[in-house]
């Protein structure tokens, strides 16, 4: 499946014409955009797989505000939350692929998520034309200040001499941060016990209140208890330290190779031609560039990225590989 992902997603760049033109439409468009058309002919609609107020939800909104600005057209955001994120997916996997209709997804969606549930109502192999990788967001691995630990290498030292002792929170079994926890204990060859929860504020209380003694909270989530230390930071899964907190060094630090961020891409429709697509990641690329965006994005601790198409379909695969591995090796069922 991942191969074939990977295969899938290069392929959709050399065959978008091809498709465009079974569709009725010259090669090089797609439905609805003449050639040598402007787009958008009118309003975008910009898919969140997620109900409104979290990253992803508040990410879209300032891109959407941005992009309508310079492109003259509103950029509207519908969120289609359900299904860890599938229901959103397939609203944008069936849409025509004019640019009218796009999606701001994450790595739990398309990494994930096939690996997590029995079934998607679309094909991940083919459903989509990746625009591009546009912001990512690292978690950070906090302990109840009680723990003896201060870094994440005297973590892994308390985990191996007490095996299955040390606990950590979650917002669910196959959540990112449950799966950022199991991709530690893989790859430092460790044993913590998952206690999931139902969402990320519940999960961070009980770290707070020493339920659980570790946690991997969002860096936005986090930013304010660590403040307050009511947390203690050991490690950020990042592969650099994180712009909100720099003193924080990565989990590669005593884990090489270690790295785990939600990431936060675009897509649109099978089926899309080439140069709408390079259109439409102009457009955002343009957003994230602006001084304006970029502030508003510091404050939720998204890393601005802007990856070109061509560039995001080795990624991907990269991505389906690690959690694919990861959710089959530790045996991981959603709730």
């Amino acid at each position: 499946m991942i191969t074939k992902r990977g295969l899938g997603l290069a392929a959709l760049g050399l065959t978008a014409a091809g498709r465009a033109q079974a569709q009725g439409a010259a090669p090089g468009t797609s439905p609805g955009i003449s050639p040598g058309g402007e787009w958008p002919q009118r309003q975008v609609t910009l898919v969140v797989p997620w109900a409104p107020g979290g990253s992803t939800d508040t990410l879209a909104r300032v891109l959407a505000q941005r992009v309508s600005t310079d492109l003259g057209r509103p950029v509207v955001v519908d969120n289609r939350p359900g299904g860890s994120g599938t229901v959103g997916h397939g609203t944008v996997s069936r849409a025509q692929p004019d640019g009218h209709t796009l999606l701001l997804g994450t790595n739990s969606t398309y990494a994930m998520a096939p690996f997590l549930l029995n079934a998607i109502p679309y094909d991940n192999d083919r459903g989509f034309t990746p625009i591009g990788l546009l912001a990512t967001n690292a978690q950070f691995f906090c302990v109840h200040p009680s723990v003896r630990a201060t870094s994440i290498a005297e973590l892994i030292a308390l985990a191996k001499a007490q095996p299955g002792r040390i606990s950590y929170s979650s917002s669910g079994a196959g959540s990112s941060a449950h799966l950022a926890v199991e991709l530690l204990n893989a790859e430092a060859g460790i044993e913590m016990l998952h206690v999931p929860y139902r969402g990320g504020a519940p999960a961070l209380q009980a770290l707070i209140a020493n339920e659980v003694q570790l946690s991997a909270v969002d860096a936005v989530s986090a930013l304010q208890p660590m403040r307050a230390q009511a947390v203690r930071a050991i490690a950020v899964s990042s592969a650099r330290p994180d712009p909100a907190a720099p003193e924080i060094q990565p989990v590669a630090a005593a884990v090489p190779g270690y790295e785990c961020s939600t990431d936060f891409s675009l897509f649109a429709p099978p089926g899309m031609a080439p140069a709408l697509q390079a259109r439409i990641q102009a457009a955002f690329a343009r957003a994230l560039e602006s001084a304006e965006v970029r502030e508003k994005l510091a404050t939720l601790a998204i890393r601005p990225v802007g990856a070109r198409p061509e560039e995001f379909p080795a990624y991907q695969k990269r991505e389906m590989e690690k959690w694919g591995g990861i959710i089959r090796a530790r045996n991981i069922k959603p709730d």
